[in-house]
């Protein structure tokens, strides 16, 4: 008979080891699975001058926050993956590395059994814990681009000496995309950039980080069911100390934006002709966002004078780059395509109706509809932060409740 374990914890990485230390709080037995190392995808599927998004005051996990000298700076992944293996060992998890799960069910008497290649354990609790980034997107026209081109998704970029000579397109403008286009800048590559919409915000304004505005305006608190339709996240990076992300200022560099991809064929890229739009949509919400921090700031009475920053933005600028319909990518001398497009998920290996049609989970802050299955760690799950290694520890400690109570 397989060993029995009240709660399995699949994945060893911020999740995983939030709920690991709720449930150690409540003395509840329990073993976490960890394909490889200890945050494993931040270790080998980031690239290598990754800049963590949010101030290291942001860095901070149940019972264990940032403690170095540079609150207001920005730390590289390999300070994250640090921060996250010195929790580990902090709260002295019972984390087994090397253990691939591979199968999720539910038994006739209504327990889960986990599969590990040959071996089998039986749970009463299961919580998935293996993160919101496991696939990475790839357009359908991605097949289409000739064999000498190479193609490489932001989770397996990690340098730009990897890649081959010759310009470099990089598709999709989130955080990844914006941040591995500064690092192929810093080494003098040439560079193509083709942008969807988007949503901009100050890295810092009135003397506080966007991330401390957000906090305190109740932003990161709102709930899915607060968020409108095609709500993107910020657009903001760590990169080079922290700064403003300028779509303008980067072609002024020398990068060529482009509208958004739209197809590919005989080696040649044809993209929309909205790269004036999208700009303008990133414009617009940065004004809507400072338009938001100077009433919340004017309504609370707080200290934090306007020195004028961004005056060009928020009077609102002409559109004026060119666009451009097709890119060949021969006559460009383009010898690499960056998939920066986000990630989907791959829930194949759990057996239990607990899936959309997409399939994305089906739960409710976590909780499924089979007793003792549990989500943790994805994106939005239960609120904007959820996703996030400063956000997913609430969500934790809400599981971690969840699971005593059926005890």
């Amino acid at each position: 008979m397989p060993e029995l374990i009240e709660t399995v914890v699949i994945g060893g990485g911020q999740a995983g080891l939030a709920i690991s230390h709720h449930l150690a709080q409540r003395s509840r037995e329990h073993v976490i699975f960890e394909r490889g190392r200890v945050a494993e995808r931040w270790r080998s599927e980031r690239w290598d001058s990754l800049y963590f998004q949010f101030p290291n005051w942001m860095m901070r996990l149940p019972g264990h926050v940032y403690a170095g000298d540079d609150p207001d700076g920005f730390s590289q992944r390999d300070d994250v993956v640090r921060f996250i293996a010195d929790y580990g060992v902090r709260t002295t998890a019972p984390i087994q590395c090397g253990v691939n799960v591979t199968g999720l069910r539910q038994t006739e008497d209504g327990r889960l059994l986990v599969q590990a290649g040959p071996t089998s354990v039986l749970a009463l609790n299961v919580v998935v814990a293996t993160g919101p980034y496991q696939v990475p997107t790839l357009p359908p026209c991605a097949v289409r681009l000739p064999a000498g081109i190479c193609q490489v998704t932001a989770s397996r970029y990690t340098r730009p000496s990897e890649l081959p000579p010759g310009g470099v397109l990089v598709v999709g403008s989130g955080a990844s995309g914006c941040q591995i286009v500064e690092d192929l800048l810093l080494q003098d590559r040439k560079v193509y950039y083709s942008l969807r919409g988007h949503r901009r915000q100050p890295r810092r304004y009135r003397g506080r980080d966007a991330g401390q505005w957000g906090e305190e305006m109740g932003a990161t608190n709102r709930t899915v069911d607060m968020v409108p339709p095609g709500f993107r996240s910020p657009l903001v990076t760590g990169f080079q100390g922290g700064k403003t992300v300028d779509l303008h200022e980067m072609a002024q560099r020398g990068v060529t934006l482009l509208g958004s991809l739209q197809d590919t064929h005989d080696g040649r890229i044809f993209v929309a002709t909205d790269l004036n739009a999208n700009l303008e949509v990133g414009d617009e919400t940065f004004r809507q966002w400072v338009s938001s921090a100077d009433a919340y700031i004017a309504a609370k009475g707080i200290d934090a004078p306007h020195n004028g920053e961004f005056d060009e933005v928020l009077r609102g600028r002409p559109a004026h780059l060119p666009e451009q319909k097709v890119l060949d990518l021969r006559e460009a001398g383009i010898g690499t395509v960056i998939w920066a497009l986000g990630y989907g998920y791959d829930f194949s290996w759990i057996g239990c109706d607990v899936l959309d049609a997409r399939g994305a989970p089906l739960q409710q802050r976590g909780v499924t509809s089979v007793p003792g299955l549990y989500f943790l760690g994805l994106a939005r799950m239960h609120k904007l932060k959820s996703g996030f290694l400063w956000g997913v520890g609430e969500d934790a400690e809400f599981l971690a409740n969840h699971i005593e109570g059926r005890a």
